[in-house]
């Protein structure tokens, strides 16, 4: 028969199965308000069901802390005779999972948003000390907004038995990190690894670790380094297989220190650029690409010895270029100062001569200057400001831009929302704390997934600073 009742809730029907359960739409009576359960079938011994019961209410109790705009809210938690259970936020919108097995091809923006807000979730979680050990395609909720968000905090751990790996371990073998798979002691830099094979996965089509069992998919998670993202689709930044490559790497004192560091290189994939030599191809990024033989390791020009080196490198192609443009600038202009004083005959003519064409080392009528080669900077960002003009009479011109006034409008939001102001989306808050504005009229929308959306207009002057606060409830 089909469930009608759980606890205090009115069942309104099926949403999905699970490896562990069911999940239903439910309404919550008291309140009036519409939540998602996912129920976990208590097929256990009288010895691990006990062991069960203490273990699910401290996860779900210690998930119901977190309170942050990237991780799933969590209302309630209890437990039949048959079924444990959690009601949590009823969400709008599909798992990652259905979204991929779609078919669905995301853009590189998308997937990096995605992977950026997951990331964002997590380093939440780790900061109040709760690892999810679970990450994968459908933990991971993209509602109709853009919002995302993390499911499954409450069942992170479940007890021994039937459902775990190496005695005392669950998780989704084609996500898992190695230490988690080896049964040994976890802690955030687990869930960095998951991530980094779901974005392995968004990126290319297709998991990073496949086989045709169990024990094959453990082994490569162990032992086998996947291929290179760009190996598998040529279109994506080869940034991404930087960002792949250090979120899965099988130490995890190789990995992010944190999942805030992995979220920054995703927002900022198209500023990443890496030193091409003239006449040699693109030094990869560090273990971005698996081999197999040692031939072909052999093959493979040196990579970056660790992040800081590769970051380094970064800023001197992207900071050092326009640097060296103007040096060369300034230069011109002094040859071409020489140059014309030249056709005036003066005492020092000679040693005139002689300075411009030691400067020059050419031809002193025609100054041969040295030019940048283009083809030894590989350049990701497409939309990256252009290049100062070469004439010097435009650099002696110009003058600096004289910043516009702007207005500050600080938020304070309770428990959080999705802040949207004319229509764009800015953000959530917390942690978004301070918006910068044009003087002006404003449309400010705050939205939460639970309540209605909170609007207001506001108009600003120049330097003014406007709070607005509120608390959904």
């Amino acid at each position: 028969m089909p469930l009608e009742h759980l606890g205090r809730y009115e069942i309104l029907g099926e949403l999905g199965h699970g490896a562990m359960g069911v999940v239903y739409k439910a309404r919550d009576p008291l309140i009036d308000r519409t939540v998602a359960i996912k129920t976990v079938g208590l097929d256990l011994s009288r010895e691990e069901s006990e062991a069960f019961e203490k273990r699910f209410y401290r996860e779900a109790k210690s998930a119901g802390r977190l309170n942050h705009g990237n991780i799933v809210t969590i209302h309630d938690v209890g437990k039949t005779d048959a079924l444990a259970y959690i009601a949590m936020e009823f969400l709008q919108g599909r798992s990652l999972r259905e979204i991929l097995d779609s078919g669905v091809v995301l853009p590189p923006e998308k997937i990096a948003d995605i992977a950026a807000q997951v990331a964002d979730g997590l380093a939440y979680a780790h900061e109040n000390g709760i690892v999810h050990r679970d990450i994968k395609p459908p933990n991971i909720m993209v509602l109709d907004s853009g919002l995302v968000k993390i499911t499954d905090f409450g069942i992170a751990l479940l007890p021994a038995g039937s459902r775990t790996l190496a005695g005392n371990v669950f998780g989704s073998p084609k996500y898992m990190s190695p230490e988690q798979v080896l049964g040994r002691e976890v802690d955030g830099r687990a869930d960095i690894f998951s991530l980094g094979a779901v974005l392995y996965e968004m990126l290319t089509g297709s998991p990073p670790f496949f086989g045709g069992d169990l024990n094959a998919v453990l082994y490569q998670v162990i032992n086998e380094t996947p291929a290179a993202p760009r190996s598998r689709n040529k279109s994506i930044a080869p940034a991404f297989d930087y960002i792949v490559a250090k979120a899965m790497a099988k130490n995890p004192d190789d990995r992010y220190f944190s999942a805030l560091a992995m979220a920054a290189d995703l927002r900022s994939f198209r500023d990443f650029a890496i030193w091409r030599p003239k006449g040699e191809t693109a030094v990869p990024l560090p273990s971005a690409t698996a081999t197999t033989t040692p031939d072909a390791a052999s093959s493979q020009p040196a990579a970056a010895a660790d992040e800081s080196a590769f970051r380094q490198r970064r800023n001197l192609v992207i900071y050092g270029g326009p640097a060296a443009l103007l040096a060369i600038l300034a230069g011109w202009a002094v040859l071409a100062k020489l140059a014309s004083e030249r056709t005036q005959p003066t005492a020092n003519q000679g040693h005139d001569d002689a300075t411009a064409e030691k400067l020059a080392g050419a031809n002193p009528g025609s100054p041969e200057l040295p030019r940048q080669e283009p083809e030894r900077v590989e350049r990701l960002a497409p939309n990256q400001p252009a290049a100062p003009s070469k004439t010097a009479s435009s650099v002696t011109k110009q003058t600096p831009a004289v910043a516009k006034p702007m207005a500050r409008l600080a938020l304070a939001v309770t428990p959080w929302g999705e802040v949207y102001v004319d229509g764009r989306r800015k953000g959530i808050s917390p942690p978004l704390a301070e918006i910068k504005l044009a003087p002006g009229k404003h449309a400010v929308e705050i939205r939460n997934t639970t309540f209605q959306p909170y609007a207001k207009t506001v108009e600003l002057k120049a330097e003014a600073y406007l709070k607005i606060k509120h608390k959904f409830q």
